[in-house]
C-alpha cells in the first residue's frame, strides 16, 4: 500500500519539487507517539507525518479527520479531506462532509457572534476584568476555529484591561501559543523575553518559568540559532512535564512534551557545544538528565561524543533520522544539525594527529547513505572504498574552505596534514 501511496498525485508533485519524502518507517508507533499530545498540536504533527511520510501517511489521516470533526475545526478538516483525496483519490474518506462544514460553520458564526455580544455587554459596564475575560473568551475560541490572525488581535486587545502581572503573564504566553502556531518564532522570543523579566509571585514564577524556558528553546531552534536552543532546553525544570495548566494551557501537551525537550535540547547541544560543555552544562546537569532519561539514544549519542566515540554517536544518531524527518518542529533543520555534528565529529577525531589516511576517515565517517546501502558483491568493495574516499576528500575540501576545520589535503598521497 505504501508503494501506492508514493506513486500518488501528491507524493509524485513533491518529488518534482525536491521536497522531503521520508520513505523509512520510523521507530516510534504512531497512536503512542500522537497520545502523547493535545489540542492543535495534535493535528498539526498528524498532518506534517501525512504529507511527508507514504507508509505512515494514510493512517496519520485516519486519525487526524475525526479528530478534526470532534475539535469541530472545519479549515483542519477540509485540508486533511483534500489531502486524502490527492493521496488516495477512490476512497470515500476524501470526500468532504459538506452538510457537516456548512452546519458547524454556521454554529461557529453565532457562537463568534455571542462572544463578541456578551464582550460588548461587558465593555457597556466598564467592569475591566469581565472585559479581560471576554477578549479572552473570543480568543480561546478564534485560535480553537484556526482564525489565528483574529485571536492574536483578541489578545493584544487584552492588555489595558489587566490588573494583575499575573494576568499580563498569561495573556503573554496565550500570544506566545499563537505565535508559533503562525510560525512566527521572532515575535514568540519577543513576548517570551516580556514574561522572563516580569515580577510575579514565587508561586507563579516557579511555573512560569519552565514554559517560558522550554518555548524560547522550541523557537530559537526553529530560527536556527542551536546554541540559544540549547541553553534554553537545558534550563527547564523537569516541574515542567507535571505543572499542568499555565495560563490555561497544558504545554507539556499541546506544543512540546519532555521528550521533545530531550531531542531537541540534545540535538542542539551536539551540534553547538564543545565537549567540554556537553559534560558540564548538559550530561552533569540534574534538570536536564530528567528530560535524557526519556530518550536514552540521546544520552548515548552525547556520551559516545564526549568519550570520542563519533562513529557511534553519528550511527545512534542516523538510526533515528526518520523519526526525526517527521517531527514537525525540528524536520527543517534536521539535515543542518546532523551537518553540523558530522563536521565537528571529524574535526574532533582529527586534532590528536598530525596526519590521517582520507581512506581511514572514510571508513570512520561514512557518508550517512553508505551505513545503509547493500554493498554483495566483494568484487565492488575496492570501487566502493574509492567511491567512499573521493566522498570525503569533497566534504573535507568544502569543510577547509568554510574555516571548519585548520588543515590541508595532499592528494598525492591522499593525506589531512
Amino acid at each position: 500500500m505504501a508503494g501506492a501511496v508514493e506513486d500518488s498525485p501528491w507524493f509524485r508533485e513533491r518529488r518534482a519539487k525536491g521536497e522531503i519524502i521520508v520513505r523509512d518507517t520510523p521507530k516510534f508507533d504512531l497512536e503512542s507517539y500522537i497520545s502523547n499530545y493535545e489540542g492543535r498540536t495534535r493535528l498539526h504533527r498528524l498532518l506534517h507525518i501525512a504529507q511527508h511520510c507514504p507508509p505512515l501517511s494514510l493512517e496519520a489521516l485516519h486519525l487526524a479527520i475525526p479528530e478534526a470533526k470532534n475539535g469541530m475545526n472545519t479549515t483542519a478538516y477540509q485540508l486533511l479531506v483534500t489531502l486524502y483525496h490527492a493521496i488516495n483519490p477512490e476512497s470515500q474518506h476524501g470526500v468532504p462532509d459538506v452538510e457537516w462544514v456548512e452546519r458547524v460553520n454556521k454554529s461557529m458564526e453565532r457562537e463568534s457572534d455571542r462572544l463578541e455580544s456578551e464582550l460588548r455587554g461587558y465593555k457597556n459596564n466598564l467592569i475591566k476584568e469581565s472585559i479581560r475575560m471576554g477578549h479572552e473568551d473570543l480568543a480561546t475560541h478564534q485560535y480553537h476555529n484556526s482564525q489565528l490572525e483574529a485571536a492574536g488581535k483578541s489578545l493584544s486587545k487584552m492588555r489595558e484591561y489587566c490588573t494583575t502581572p499575573m494576568n499580563i503573564a498569561s495573556m503573554t504566553l496565550k500570544q506566545v501559543v499563537v505565535a508559533i502556531a503562525q510560525s512566527l518564532y521572532h515575535q514568540a522570543l519577543t513576548y517570551l523575553q516580556k514574561v522572563r523579566v516580569m515580577s510575579l509571585k514565587p508561586d507563579d514564577k516557579a511555573r512560569v518559568d519552565p514554559v517560558v524556558e522550554a518555548c524560547s528553546g522550541l523557537a530559537h531552534l526553529c530560527c536556527g540559532q542551536y546554541k540559544e536552543a540549547a541553553a534554553a532546553f537545558c534550563t527547564v525544570d523537569p516541574s515542567f512535564m507535571s505543572n499542568g495548566p499555565v495560563a490555561g494551557i497544558n504545554f507539556a501537551k499541546e506544543v512540546l512534551t519532555g521528550n521533545d525537550i530531550a531531542v531537541y535540547g540534545g540535538l542542539c547541544a551536539l551540534a553547538s557545544l564543545n565537549r567540554h560543555e556537553l559534560t558540564s552544562k548538559v550530561l552533569e546537569n540534574a534538570n536536564f538528565r530528567s528530560f535524557l532519561e526519556l530518550e536514552p539514544h540521546i544520552r548515548r549519542a552525547i556520551n559516545a561524543f564526549c568519550g570520542g566515540k563519533y562513529s557511534a554517536c553519528l550511527g545512534a544518531l542516523e538510526g533515528y533520522r526518520a523519526d526525526y524527518l517527521l517531527d514537525v518542529y525540528l524536520s527543517s533543520s534536521v539535515a543542518d544539525l546532523y551537518s553540523r555534528i558530522r563536521t565537528k565529529s571529524i574535526v574532533a577525531y582529527f586534532l590528536p594527529y598530525s596526519c590521517v589516511q582520507l581512506s581511514s576517515l572514510a571508513a570512520a565517517f561514512p557518508a550517512p547513505h553508505s551505513a545503509a546501502a547493500d554493498t554483495p558483491h566483494d568484487a565492488d568493495d575496492a570501487a566502493d572504498a574509492d567511491e567512499d574516499t573521493d566522498a570525503m576528500e569533497s566534504e573535507l575540501t568544502a569543510m577547509i574552505q568554510s574555516g571548519a576545520l585548520r588543515a590541508r589535503i595532499d592528494t598525492v598521497s591522499r593525506l589531512l596534514v
